[in-house]
């Protein structure tokens, strides 16, 4: 009996592990590089209305330190129509807002795109119950859905 304790005990610390590795990231496949799935990403936010705060590339900064970085870029963006309703749930989702996605390439040269899931910000703050998080994982899914498409 006590092998079957060990192995369930080691099975859920292997679980907790990976569910805690990337809590709240949304992740979804890409068929573009990052480079050209945050290119579309920013296109979608544009046409949306949404502000483009800030489009980061980090691979960029890792060379001008003589570093190399597979493809990673982040994008900064969002709007007060959105954001002010979150932050009147909880104030201190601030330091989470405006919003971000990430594209990267993995070591096998898969692209990726992920952002924070808004309901997991929401439970982050104490503010699970906030009506504003389902529009903003609405959009937020709407949007990367869309990056990632064929």
């Amino acid at each position: 009996m006590q092998p079957v304790r060990m192995l369930v005990a080691t099975s859920l610390l292997a679980l907790c592990t990976l569910a805690s590795a990337a809590d709240g990231l949304i992740a979804q496949k890409s068929p573009r590089s990052a480079r050209d799935t945050m290119a579309k990403l920013e296109e979608l936010v544009k046409q949306r209305g949404l502000n483009v705060f800030a489009r980061i590339d980090h691979a960029a900064g890792a060379a001008k330190i003589g570093q190399s970085l597979r493809p990673t870029e982040v994008l900064i963006f969002g709007n007060p129509q959105g954001g002010t309703p979150f932050m009147a749930c909880a104030q201190t989702v601030g330091i989470d807002l405006p919003l971000k996605a990430l594209a990267w390439e993995d070591a096998t040269g898969q692209a990726w795109l992920g952002y924070n899931d808004p309901a997991y910000l929401a439970q982050r703050h104490g503010a699970a119950a906030c009506p504003a998080v389902d529009n903003l994982r609405k959009a937020l899914a709407g949007l990367a859905q869309a990056a990632v498409a064929p």
